[in-house]
C-alpha cells in the first residue's frame, strides 16, 4: 500500500506526486522524493524498482522481509534494515523498516508494524533547514525515531521486572515465577537483536568511509550511535539482574522446601516419641516389671507429654516450628 509519495525541492514541500512520474522528479538536481510503503506487494515494488533504478537484490531483501538489520551499498545507494518493536499487551510484536536512500530519493517500506512514521514526516517538514540534507537527513529522523521507540519498549521490561522481583521478596516465590523471568529474558533478547546490529550500522554512517547520501551529517548519526550504544548498555544490565533473579528465586524455591521439611521432620518426631514408649509397653512380654504398677500408665503418659513439650521447646528455638 502507498502511503505518500512526495517531492521536496529545498527543504520545502513541493506537491504530492502519483508514482508515474517520480523518475522525471528525480532528475531535477535540486529536488528528491520520499516514498512510504506499507507491505507492498511485488508489483508495487517493481513498480517503484523501475522509477527509482534501485538495485534487484535490494528490492528482493525487501520484498521477503524477516531481513536482520544491516546496511548494504550498491554503488551511491544505500539500502538499510531496521528491526520496528512495539509492545502488544504481555507481548512484544517485531516488525521491519527497510529504507532506499540515494543521492535524490528516499524509499521506506514498512512491514508487520501498525505504528506509523507521520510524525517524522510532519517534524521534517517543518525544519525546512535540516530537510535540504535531502535524503540523509530523512534516513536520519527515520533512524532516531525508531531508536526512541525502542526506549519505552525497554522501560516497560524493565517495570515488569521490578514487578517479579517485588513477589519474589514478599514471600510469594513460585516456580511459575521462573517461567515469567525466563519469558521477560526472552522478550529482552527480541529487543537485543534489534539494538546490537544497528550499532554496527549507525557506525558505519559516522565513521569511516561515510556513504554520499549522509555526508555532512555525521554528527547526527553520531548522536543515534550513542543513543544505541546507552541501550545495548542498559539491555546488558537488564539481563545481568534477569540471570541474578532467576537464580535467586530458585534459591528461595529451594529454602522453602527445606523449611516445610524441617517442619515435617519436627511432626514426626512429636508423633515418635509417644509411639516409641507405646510400642514398648505393647509387646505384651510376660515379665514386664512395670505392667503390675498402679501407677504405670499414667506415668508413661505424663512421660510422653513431657518429652514432646521439650521437643516442641527446642524445635521452636531452633525456628523448625
Amino acid at each position: 500500500m502507498l502511503v505518500n509519495c512526495v517531492a521536496y525541492t529545498h527543504g520545502q514541500k513541493l506537491s504530492d506526486i502519483p508514482v508515474e512520474d517520480i523518475s522525471e522528479f528525480i532528475k531535477r538536481p535540486d529536488c528528491f522524493v520520499w516514498v512510504a510503503l506499507k507491505d507492498p506487494d511485488a508489483a508495487e515494488l517493481a513498480t517503484i524498482k523501475d522509477e527509482f533504478g534501485l538495485h534487484e537484490l535490494a528490492v528482493e531483501d525487501a520484498q521477503h522481509g524477516h531481513q536482520r538489520p544491516k546496511l548494504d551499498e550498491y554503488g551511491d545507494s544505500i539500502f538499510i534494515v531496521m528491526r520496528l518493536i512495539e509492545s502488544a499487551g504481555t507481548e512484544l510484536r517485531s516488525g521491519e523498516l527497510l529504507m532506499f536512500v540515494g543521492p535524490r530519493y528516499v524509499v521506506t517500506v514498512r512491514r508487520d508494524a501498525e505504528q506509523g512514521f507521520g510524525d517524522v514526516r510532519r517534524r521534517s517538514e517543518q525544519e525546512p533547514h535540516l530537510l535540504t540534507h535531502g535524503a540523509g537527513y530523512v534516513l536520519y529522523a527515520m533512524m532516531d525515531t525508531v531508536v526512541d521507540r525502542y526506549v519505552p519498549v525497554l522501560q516497560g521490561l524493565t517495570d515488569e521486572f521490578e514487578a517479579l522481583e517485588t513477589q519474589i521478596f514478599s514471600g510469594q516465590t513460585t516456580r511459575t515465577q521462573v517461567e515469567q523471568i525466563y519469558s521477560l529474558k526472552q522478550k529482552l533478547m527480541v529487543l537485543d537483536h534489534a539494538v546490537v546490529p544497528l550499532i554496527e550500522v549507525a557506525g558505519k554512517l559516522h565513521g569511516g568511509r561515510t556513504p554520499m547520501a549522509c555526508v555532512g551529517l555525521q554528527d547526527y548519526f553520531r548522536d543515534v550511535s550513542d543513543h544505541l550504544i546507552r541501550l545495548k548498555q542498559s539491555i546488558d544490565n537488564l539481563r545481568d539482574m534477569l540471570t541474578t533473579a532467576i537464580s535467586v528465586n530458585l534459591s528461595l524455591i529451594t529454602l522453602q522446601e527445606t523449611e516445610f521439611t524441617k517442619q515435617l521432620a519436627a511432626y514426626a518426631a512429636l508423633v515418635a516419641v509417644p509411639t516409641a514408649v507405646a510400642g514398648v509397653y505393647g509387646m505384651n512380654f510376660k515379665h514386664m516389671p512395670e505392667l503390675d504398677w498402679i501407677y504405670g500408665y499414667p506415668v508413661a503418659v505424663l512421660l510422653m507429654i513431657v518429652i514432646d513439650l521439650y521437643l516442641v521447646y527446642r524445635f521452636r528455638k531452633a525456628n523448625w516450628l
